[in-house]
């Protein structure tokens, strides 16, 4: 079970505003809709306050945050606003304007390609990564290898979900990124 520094146990409560919709968008896929975490204020400060409070940490403070395409964004930004460093994002490709770097991943019905600025990062600079959800972890994967290209160090991938069934999280840490998720849906 993921956990955080303070004595407060976001998971709990974040969990109770994630709406499951099933088979959607095919049968047997229980969809883990994050969109009502947004919309009530109270809420969606409580989950950006939770990313908050852990990056603000010296040991874990980024120097920037890169967010993946497209609820990424929406994470990564008000993150980056609230520590006061960069934001960066990891675009479908096709969708940013100058130089870029892409990187191709497999998904389970063909492959996926995205891509970021080239002067996105600077060597050495520490990047958090950002997402909403982990499930094979092919879109996170993909983000961490495009800043490695750049000589950036992904010190940690951030999820409000994991859903470790798919295997992507455990994918993820093989593959030596360190994880924090809020919630967990196993078995489920």
């Amino acid at each position: 079970m993921p956990t955080t520094h303070d004595s407060f146990n976001y998971g709990p409560y974040l969990r109770r505003h994630i709406r499951t919709v099933p088979d959607w968008p095919t049968p047997g896929v229980q969809f883990r809709d994050i969109t009502p975490l947004l919309q009530n204020p109270k809420v969606f400060r409580v989950l950006i306050d939770a990313f908050v409070h852990r990056y603000m940490d010296p040991a874990l403070r980024p120097d920037v945050v890169a967010g993946l395409d497209a609820r990424g964004f929406i994470l990564g930004a008000v993150v980056a606003y609230e520590l006061n460093v960069g934001f960066v994002p990891i675009r479908k490709k096709g969708k940013l304007p100058f130089s870029t770097v892409q990187e191709t991943y497999e998904l389970e019905y063909g492959s996926a390609t995205v891509e970021l600025h080239t002067d996105a990062v600077k060597p050495g600079d520490r990047v958090l990564l950002i997402d909403d959800l982990i499930a094979t972890g092919g879109t996170m994967m993909a983000g961490k290898k495009l800043l490695e290209k750049l000589g950036a160090s992904v010190t940690e991938g951030a999820a409000i979900v994991d859903l470790p069934e798919l295997g992507g999280s455990a994918a993820l840490r093989a593959a030596g990124l360190p994880l924090f998720t809020l919630i967990d849906f196993s078995g489920q």
